[in-house]
């Protein structure tokens, strides 16, 4: 009896979603063997997990919206989407969606509850699902997994779910993220016409993210000469018009660069090659980018809220990430201070490898044999 795991999230490539479940995906494989299956949402375009073609899978062919009112309504009327997944011994959902399903065990992945935190960074269409859904769906699951610490409180203190039912397993950088050797910092830093000096911010850019005061802070270090550009690597997500707006106005506009997509295979080299990654965000429900940093023995300046501080431990500077002043004179501090930066490479690379995901999927598969158990 096939256990399904839905990779609807890598296979349509959701940043930190899609992360999350492709790596669970690839280190669950030879935890379960043949037990494993896959399910997902096969849109217009949709190709498989590259070397995972050969995992059984089921799939629907609908559009995300639509796919989500479905998901939604079958919940709400109690109806079982059995039939699409047949056989099955237990249903991960790794996103926050989770199938209708009767008689079997399902476990829902919650990586945060930010649009309650920061409604006005939602788009409200999205916010007004997720208030309606994710409630219901956390009470339906047997189990829930929380990416962090924090989003375990968030989940207990917003939806009284009882501490029993949520397991903490926290996400790790994928093995790829390591230092390059200097030839192929070098070699990738030229492919994206990077100066050798560069302060470095990886994500989605939407306004959780704080890319106008970080932009008001580099603004700073960029006219005190510490460093020659704001690389910013990452797709446009929603409501960044504000950002824009702030970067056309910017006596440093010219030093703001945006690479474009860049590939897995290259972004190693671009987090090793960066003076500082910043990750000043408002709120997150882990933040990958500051472990994908420190695995490439980039030093990090992340924000002292949230899920941060369990990520970074004492290998980060943290600042508060609504004062411009502390995020500017904290990066001045380390550009300044090629000693510090070293020494906070030295300690990235030791925070980043506690956290992996063969532990993580191994920690998961637990979760697994005691619903099974209970059944």
């Amino acid at each position: 009896m096939p256990i399904y795991l839905d990779i609807s999230a890598a296979v349509h490539h959701r940043a930190g979603l899609g992360r999350y479940a492709e790596s669970l995906a690839r280190e669950l494989r030879p935890l379960l063997g043949d037990r494993l299956a896959f399910f997902y949402n096969r849109e217009q375009g949709v190709e498989p997990l590259a070397g995972l073609a050969d995992v059984p899978a089921r799939t629907v062919e609908l559009g995300y919206k639509p796919w989500r009112m479905l998901v939604w309504a079958g919940q709400a009327a109690g109806v079982g989407f059995n039939r699409l997944i047949p056989g099955a011994e237990l249903f991960h959902a790794t996103e926050h969606l989770l199938l209708p399903l009767q008689g079997i065990p399902t476990v829902l992945t919650v990586h945060d509850l930010i649009f309650r935190r920061l409604p006005e960074h939602h788009k409200p269409l999205n916010r007004w699902y997720l208030n309606l859904t994710l409630p219901l769906f956390c009470r339906r699951a047997t189990h829930v997994i929380a990416v962090s610490e924090q989003t375990r409180r968030d989940l207990i203190s917003t939806y009284h779910l009882p501490p029993e039912k949520i397991t903490v397993i926290q996400e790790a950088a994928d093995p790829r993220f390591r230092p390059q050797p200097p030839e192929t910092v070098a070699m990738v830093q030229a492919r994206y016409s990077l100066p050798d000096r560069y302060v470095l911010f990886v994500s989605t850019i939407e306004p959780r993210k704080n890319l106008i005061r970080l932009l008001a802070a580099f603004e700073r270090v960029h006219a005190a000469g510490l460093t020659d550009a704001l690389v910013i690597v990452g797709k446009r997500g929603w409501l960044y018009d504000d950002f824009f707006a702030a970067l056309e106005r910017s006596p440093a506009r010219q030093a703001v660069i945006f690479p474009g997509y860049v590939p897995d295979a290259d972004l190693p080299a671009v987090y090793g090659g960066s003076q500082v990654c910043a990750f000043p965000s408002l709120f997150e429900g882990f933040g990958l980018p500051v472990l994908e940093a420190m695995a490439c023995g980039a030093p990090v300046v992340c924000s002292n809220t949230s899920s941060l501080p369990e990520v970074a431990g004492d290998a980060a500077l943290l600042v508060d990430p609504l004062d411009i002043d502390a995020i500017a004179d904290t990066l001045y501090r380390l550009l300044a201070d090629p000693d510090l930066r070293a020494d906070l490479a030295r300690r990235g690379l030791v925070q980043a490898a506690r956290f992996s995901w063969p532990r993580a999927a191994t920690e998961t598969l637990a979760v697994y044999r005691r619903l099974l158990q209970k059944t």
